[in-house]
């Protein structure tokens, strides 16, 4: 017996119809997406987000930490294809987005920052080629 994944992450929000509104139209995340772009379908995709398989950190940051807020709980953090061109969609969006070049090397790949109307962190990662 092992677990296969991450099943799900759930967070409370002030206005959940809202903000899964925004994640779904703003990052195409959530209940009815896949990361192909095409309706999820099948059975349960009014809950089914249907990713794409790859490497996932699981990891525990120190209470004082400053890689995110302080009063903030949890970092999501994403895997993308091209961090480039979704930080110049998010960008034509309005979207604030911060990088550093300290955050980015060649083992672990790219990262930009982002948050979410609720003022929630949103990391993007573009993995190296070779994960």
């Amino acid at each position: 017996m092992t677990v296969l994944g991450i099943g799900g992450l759930f967070f409370r929000a002030r206005d959940p119809d809202a903000l899964g509104t925004w994640y779904r139209e703003t990052l195409g995340i959530g209940a009815g997406c896949s990361a192909d772009g095409a309706p999820a379908g099948g059975a349960g995709d009014e809950w089914y987000w249907m990713t794409r398989g790859g490497p996932v950190v699981f990891a525990q940051f120190a209470a004082d930490s400053d890689y995110f807020a302080a009063d903030k709980a949890f970092l999501l953090n994403l895997r993308v294809s091209d961090l480039a061109r979704m930080c110049e969609r998010l960008a034509a969006l309005g979207v604030a987005i911060e990088t550093r070049a300290e955050w980015d090397s060649p083992e672990t790949g790219r990262f930009a920052r982002i948050h979410d109307p609720e003022g929630n962190p949103v990391e993007l990662w573009e993995p190296p080629a070779d994960r």
